[in-house]
């Protein structure tokens, strides 16, 4: 290969790896302050989508292709995948999930939360619980 060629792809592969900017935060509940402990936070964009684990202190770090490695800069909806925890049963003996957060965080169409990430930053957010116990079915 062309050495001229093979550094003007490394170039780019640096340059193209370079554009994502590191996120972190920390999400509670509105009401008492407590963590959001468990699920995963996703901030998609028309171009992109990526995500992070929440930790039992409520704090993440967002990754697109590997678990940290940031994301795009640009504008996003924020919302939640996987917060329950399990609550028994249902009467076919299934699983019974719980939401442990207001619905509308849990779709990138009717969440309240937006962000522009314009470089390295971390972030506090605020979610509400659910104003009734809501149940989760999983798909199978």
């Amino acid at each position: 290969m062309n050495k001229h060629l093979l550094f003007a792809a490394l170039l780019l592969c640096f340059v193209g790896c370079s554009k994502n900017v590191g996120m972190s935060g920390k999400v509670t509940f509105s009401d008492d302050g407590s963590p959001l402990t468990t699920g995963m936070i996703c901030f998609q964009s028309a171009t992109a989508l990526s995500r992070g684990h929440m930790k039992e202190d409520g704090t993440f770090v967002i990754g697109s292709l590997k678990e940290s490695d940031g994301l795009p800069k640009g504008d996003y909806v924020v919302y939640f995948s996987g917060a329950t925890e399990q609550d028994g049963t249902d009467a076919s003996g299934m699983p019974r999930f719980k939401s442990l957060l207001d619905l509308k965080y849990t779709s990138p169409e009717e969440t309240p939360l937006k962000i522009s990430v314009n470089g390295k930053q971390k972030i506090e957010l605020q979610v509400e619980l659910p104003e009734t116990d809501t149940f989760i079915t999983p798909k199978l």
